[in-house]
């Protein structure tokens, strides 16, 4: 049998794997050893499970992960983040729908600072979502801005996905982190622009809300409780951005000024830390097998001859950049619908990055666009992986076809943001270029 048939069996029969919920990492390790033993025999296949493991998790970049991992959830088993919704609650509650664009701004910063959307997700669902449907919100609203907002954690540094991608891909870890800040924040200005005008065209939404007056002094000193969001982001951002950090050690920056912090705040304690310690061991080493599978998955590509041949058919084609991105767009939201958003990545990038080559695309943009499209396919159903988050916090209260109407919205405000991000390419990389 022909390299490239094999190549093409094993991947459907990883789709027909991946969809009867075999998890990720096994599905991906399997099919993948199967190919390299059908396409170089068996000691072809046992010495690619010999090596790839161990070259892939002995690579220093990849010991950011358990960094920024750690660091979330130190910031959130201690509690730094309770205090940021009440201020923004404060400062924005004056606008139309100024709880719901309340929470999307907390969340952005709940993001910046846990680098995980289902953590995001889950928080804004405990502490925003009663508040909201207390004060009459619409519930469609009051939960689909929580879960939508969740997704900035994919894109706003520090992001796991993101440096996944930038291992895989073999691009400089920090310009990719530091090219997402501009697009979350376009992200999240998006969602509350969307949030104004549709209050505003039906206040039903959102009954306004009468927000205690507490001048000026008042509201500097609602912004004193969270000044640990802002010295812990900007500590893991600007090392990297300066070049005085790489992004593992930004990483472990962040979770000594975590720990710091916590002391500072008398939150700290050693069953906190045990505490986030076996979380962020437990993610990583999910994360860890999945991304071994990925990699064994790319060698099996590579000699089955996939990724080239399409390349081939890229290049004698003529396909330009935007209908490669079209062509992506229509991959990522069909197989966001069935798959996690790790997998989706994992599953693509050993095709992809040879067609990214091949059509002379900035691979730092990509990887924004990319993340974007995963951020995307985390509201889509019938999987909508935040949406099932925000449903397991809420529970009865809400329906999940509540909770998806309100999230299609905010999906509205995606389109916006990629059109810009496509045709705008400097939107992304206007950061990264500063770093050169």
């Amino acid at each position: 049998m022909e390299p490239g048939t094999i190549g093409i069996i094993g991947m459907v029969s990883l789709i027909v794997l991946l969809g009867i919920r075999v998890p990720v990492g096994i599905a991906l390790s399997l099919v993948s050893l199967l190919g390299l033993w059908m396409i170089r025999g068996f000691n072809g296949a046992m010495g690619a499970l010999k090596g790839i493991p161990y070259d892939f998790t002995a690579h220093w970049t990849l010991s950011a992960i358990p960094m920024f991992l750690l660091m979330g959830t130190i910031v959130a088993n201690s509690g730094m983040t309770t205090s940021l919704y009440a201020a923004m609650r404060v400062w924005l509650g004056w606008l139309p729908g100024g709880l719901a664009v309340a929470t999307n701004f907390a969340g952005a910063g709940f993001a910046a600072a846990s680098g995980s959307s289902m953590a995001t997700t889950a928080t804004l669902g405990r502490i925003a979502v009663p508040e909201m449907l207390k004060s009459g919100y619409n519930p469609g609203l009051a939960t689909g801005v929580a879960s939508a907002v969740g997704t900035l954690g994919a894109v706003i540094p520090p992001s796991i996905i993101v440096v996944l991608f930038a291992i895989f891909a073999q691009a400089p870890v920090g310009q990719v982190l530091i090219a997402g800040i501009i697009p979350g924040l376009l992200t999240a200005f998006a969602y509350a622009t969307l949030i104004v005008l549709r209050v505003k065209l039906n206040p039903a939404l959102a009954p306004r809300q009468s927000i205690e007056r507490v001048g000026f002094a008042g509201h500097m000193r609602l912004l004193a409780p969270i000044w640990p969001l802002p010295v812990l982001v900007l500590g893991v951002i600007g090392g990297i951005y300066s070049g005085f950090m790489t992004a593992t050690e930004s990483g472990a920056a962040g979770v000594v000024l975590a720990i710091i912090v916590a002391m500072i705040q008398r939150t700290f304690s050693l069953s906190m830390l045990w505490s986030s310690l076996k979380e962020a061991a437990t993610t990583t080493a999910s994360l860890i097998l999945i991304a071994v599978g990925a990699a064994l998955f790319t060698r099996f590509l590579a000699f089955s001859g996939i990724p080239n041949i399409l390349s081939d058919l890229i290049a004698a084609g003529g396909a330009s950049q935007l209908s490669i991105i079209l062509s992506i767009a229509v991959v990522y939201i069909l197989l966001g619908c069935f798959l996690d958003p790790l997998g989706v990545l994992l599953l693509t990038l050993p095709v992809l990055l040879p067609v990214f080559a091949s059509a002379d695309m900035n691979i730092v943009w990509m990887g924004i666009i990319l993340v974007k499209f995963i951020e995307i396919g985390m509201l889509t159903p019938p999987v909508g992986l935040n949406v099932f988050v925000m449903k397991g916090v809420v529970g009865d209260d809400v329906r999940l076809v509540q909770i998806f109407k309100g999230v299609t919205w905010f999906l509205l405000a995606e389109v916006v943001v990629m059109a810009i991000l496509i045709a705008f390419p400097q939107v992304t990389l206007f950061l990264p270029n500063l770093m050169r």
